[in-house]
């Protein structure tokens, strides 16, 4: 297990879901202004983006207010010889003015409450000519349309109020849009040009090719000759589907998946419970029969000694009798002296 754990606010490789094609792509989309570069990565978290900067960086910091993440990052990469891990806050970060020609930010914004003052240290810290790559979610489409509400972010922007910040410390800027969703793409083997493909594994997102592998379908265009086929140069061609019924489709399934799997562990806890329970009156259950069978074998000794008894008693009500009967005849003055002759066996006592 990971000594840093995903806990929701930072992403950590090898967390499932949508939330590592978003965080990969953002990094190798940046790798394109990183070669030769001195690279600042802020909020760097896990380390894992600074590390791939790295690979055409010519050096890279990668500062996050994390000690923990930090200790991570150091652990994990701190064998590649042009890269270093600072702890430190992006309010006030620990470096001379100009120290970087790039400086990478993504998804940081929303989480701190200072923005203007967190965009002044990455101005201070950019050099001219320097670029910014920064990263934050639209409002409106994250929050507001999704009715969804992120427990680590602490102030989200429309896009008004992201140009607003941002336009008054740089002039220039180019507007891209990122969203995980489901594509159909129709890629020439060769490559195309003017196009980035960049195609990762979720097993090993650090390691991108430029061409689509594995296509499930082949589609050939065929001509006598080879200008034939120049006329339309190779292209790229991504089919998108707008009113992303697959994905909804995908999200409503993932819903369902994720309800039926709560149903199934408060289920599963009714079924230990109710075992747990049995287990109890099974064991109690026995315990009672042990002293049930304690109880039988007491009544069936009791029974036997009172049977004892009564026939004692019988034997002792028939000598009782035949004692009253010897004393009745005793009383008379003929059984008075007869009872010595009878008592010598001279005679036979009387019925």
């Amino acid at each position: 297990m990971s000594d840093l754990p995903f806990t929701g606010e930072r992403f950590v490789p090898g967390t499932p879901g949508e939330i590592w094609i978003e965080h990969w792509h953002r990094y190798h989309f940046a790798s394109r202004w990183a070669a030769g570069k001195r690279v600042l990565d802020v909020a760097c978290g896990e380390g894992y983006g600074s590390a791939l900067l790295a690979r055409a960086a010519r050096e890279v910091t990668g500062v996050d207010v994390s000690a923990q993440a930090i200790a991570h990052a150091r652990k994990e990469y701190g064998a590649l010889a042009n890269a270093r891990f600072v702890e430190a806050s992006c309010m006030e970060l620990p470096f001379a003015g100009a120290a970087f020609d790039l400086v990478v930010s993504f998804e940081t914004l929303e989480h701190i409450a200072g923005q203007d003052r967190f965009l002044d240290e990455i101005a201070r810290v950019l050099a001219p000519g320097g670029v910014l790559l920064l990263s934050s979610p639209d409002k409106r489409e994250y929050s507001d349309r999704r009715n969804f509400v992120n427990e680590f972010h602490v102030k989200e922007l429309y896009r008004e109020e992201l140009a607003a910040l941002v336009s008054a410390r740089f002039a220039a800027i180019d507007w891209y849009g990122q969203k995980a969703t489901f594509y159909s793409i129709i890629a020439p083997e060769g490559g195309a040009q003017g196009v980035a493909l960049t195609e990762v594994d979720e097993q090993d997102p650090s390691h991108a090719a430029g061409r689509l592998s594995n296509p499930l379908y082949f589609l050939l265009a065929c001509a006598r000759e080879e200008a034939t086929l120049r006329a339309v140069p190779p292209a790229m061609g991504i089919l998108a589907d707008r009113s992303e019924w697959v994905h909804r489709d995908y999200e409503k399934v993932m819903r369902w998946l994720t309800d039926c799997a709560a149903q199934r562990d408060a289920l599963q806890g009714e079924v230990s419970a109710r075992d747990a329970a049995l287990e109890r009156s099974r064991a109690e259950g026995a315990a009672q029969a042990a002293d049930a069978a304690r109880l039988r074998e007491e009544i069936a000794r009791r029974e036997r000694e009172l049977e004892a008894l009564q026939g004692d008693a019988e034997h002792l009500r028939n000598q009782l009798g035949d004692t009253r009967h010897e004393l009745a005849r005793a009383r008379t003055w003929r059984g008075w002296l007869r009872q010595p002759w009878v008592r010598l066996g001279l005679l036979k006592p009387r019925p």
